[in-house]
């Protein structure tokens, strides 16, 4: 019974550790996480200034892994350069392990004066106060929890059978980095893995030998969470987030080699859970000694073994070729195509969105919010990728495709979130209050959503074509949708005189429904607003003079 309570209090603090932690995170994102990521994209430089800047940011956040995650979606949308992504990385590393060092130190009144002052600090109303709140006490349960850890170790000194587990983990060095590789990844967090280990090392329950080994584990595991985070991102965020796993799974491998010169250097430590963190500082220092002037050949190594791929992932970028922004017409010509793709997951949307309607299948409508966040990406990515060429070479010809590409992506996410942050929050309450519409109201609603299908397929021939009398057709069909929704409000308010039961529950969603999807086409028919106005089809205002 002993030991059950025992597990249950170190797992219990470890938890807490984890909560703080996230806290902390969260609380500095939420005060100063716009500044922090425009100060990461502005301060890359060179590798010197792109290595400090992973530090100073990685002080601020209080996880490389969250910075890991961070620098492979600047990477993917162009922001960053790879070679100074790892840059970054190797100086996140080492801020990482600043932090250890300070959460070392006896600082166990802090933690009830941090507490108190973060719940003082987050009753205030501004949001910048309530994140800095927030973060404060994330740091006062931290050091709470390493107090709580400190105290449920200490039994451990005196028990035969943690001996024995921990005696036979030191002689098996490669399932020792394992084991704390598998933590610091299940927590995504190596600085937890590194403070628990500083407990048992502090308990007298670990050798040095040990200490070193699950400190080098603990930095291996910390790098998995990116790699799987930033596998929506494209090949781009992925090769960073793998060099940087790459990188510090060669820093335990060298470990493992030098360990034998090692140990007698650190034989002087009387304090185990001092060598930890300096273990930790020494290991992530001797990484950027070693790798920063050799990022760029392993950078390009990498770039050899994850070569960029024909066809992204489902959610990346299939068209947006970097050899073509050489080429103005070939980029132009790619971009088209990545819309065009953005029209397709649309009418995808709003397929579904129309059956998960019909059905109330909640399981149909979820799935709209994974196509939204693939719209997000594709659009931002299209934005970027026109970004990047050389507008000042472009031709009075070339300058107008761009811009007729962006505002039709724009125009295309603006759709996208009208479906996922209207239409489908309307159909799970339908779902929720069991709600049913009237035969006629879902025959009208059912009707609505067919001529916005055809609208969009008939938007996306006119934004590839530019043809006047496509453009002219699109508006003329924006014109009925106005003209279908004001007939079927006015016939959903005979029924609702009729008192039809149907339709008295379901007023608001039926009218909502008509709203949103009269949005949608306007915003598909402003794609024909430019070709139209070319060619003088088009009034400025519909306003009469005088």
């Amino acid at each position: 019974m002993s030991s059950t309570i025992l597990l249950i209090d170190l797992l219990g603090a470890a938890a807490l550790l984890l909560w703080g932690l996230r806290s902390l995170k969260s609380g500095v994102n939420a005060a100063f996480g716009t500044q922090l990521r425009l100060f990461l994209a502005s301060s890359t430089r060179n590798r010197f200034a792109a290595f400090g800047a992973g530090l100073v940011t990685t002080l601020a956040l209080q996880s490389s892994t969250a910075m890991a995650i961070m620098v492979s979606s600047f990477v993917a949308q162009g922001l960053v350069t790879p070679v100074m992504a790892q840059a970054v990385m190797l100086g996140a590393n080492v801020g990482t392990s600043i932090v250890t060092q300070v959460l070392a130190l006896d600082l166990h009144w802090l933690g009830p004066a941090a507490l108190l002052v973060g719940v003082f600090t987050s009753s205030r109303k501004s949001k910048r106060s309530r994140g800095i709140g927030e973060a404060i006490i994330g740091l006062g349960l931290m050091l709470l929890s390493l107090s709580l850890m400190s105290s449920a170790t200490l039994p451990m000194r005196e028990s035969p059978a943690v001996a024995s587990f921990f005696s036979l983990l030191g002689g098996a060095p490669i399932i020792a980095i394992g084991l704390a590789a598998l933590l610091a990844a299940v927590s995504a967090s190596s600085l937890a893995v590194v403070l628990f280990v500083m407990s048992l090392a502090g308990a007298g329950s670990i050798d040095a030998t040990l200490c070193l080994l699950l400190v080098a584990g603990a930095n291996i595991g910390g790098a998995l969470p990116p790699v799987l985070a930033s596998g929506s991102e494209g090949i781009a965020a992925r090769r960073v987030a793998t060099t940087n796993l790459v990188a510090r799974s060669l820093g335990a491998g060298l470990l493992l080699v030098a360990m034998g010169w090692i140990i007698p250097l650190v034989s002087g430590y009387s304090d185990l859970s001092r060598l930890v963190v300096d273990a930790h500082v020494g290991f992530n220092l001797a990484l950027a000694i070693i790798l920063l002037p050799l990022i760029t050949p392993l950078t390009r190594l990498m770039t050899r073994l994850m070569p960029d791929r024909g066809m992204e992932s489902e959610s990346g970028p299939r068209h947006l070729d970097e050899l073509a922004l050489t080429d103005p017409p070939s980029a132009l010509a790619a971009a088209t195509r990545e819309t065009l793709r953005v029209g397709d997951i649309i009418e995808n949307m709003l397929e579904v969105s129309l059956r998960a309607l019909k059905a109330n299948d909640e399981q149909l409508c979820q799935s709209i919010f994974k196509l939204d966040d693939q719209v997000d990406t594709l659009q931002g990515a299209i934005k970027l990728y026109l970004a990047r060429l050389d507008h000042a070479n472009l031709d009075a010809d070339a300058l107008r495709q761009a811009n007729a590409i962006v505002d039709y992506a724009v125009n295309l996410e603006h759709v996208g979130d009208i479906i996922e942050r209207s239409l489908s929050r309307l159909t799970l309450k339908k779902i929720e209050k069991q709600l049913q519409f009237s035969p006629d109201g879902l025959v009208e609603i059912e009707g609505l959503y067919l001529d916005t299908l055809d609208n969009l397929q008939l938007a996306q021939s006119v934004f590839l074509s530019r043809d006047t009398r496509l453009a002219r057709r699109l508006m003329e069909s924006k014109l009925a949708i106005r003209v279908k929704e004001r007939d079927s409000a006015t016939r959903h308010m005979t029924r609702l005189q009729e008192r039809h039961v149907a339709t008295l529950q379901t007023t608001s969603l039926h009218l909502d429904i008509l709203r949103d999807l009269k949005r949608i086409n306007s915003h598909l028919a402003s794609v024909a607003h430019p070709i139209l106005k070319d060619a003088g089809l088009l009034r400025d205002s519909r306003l009469r003079k005088g």
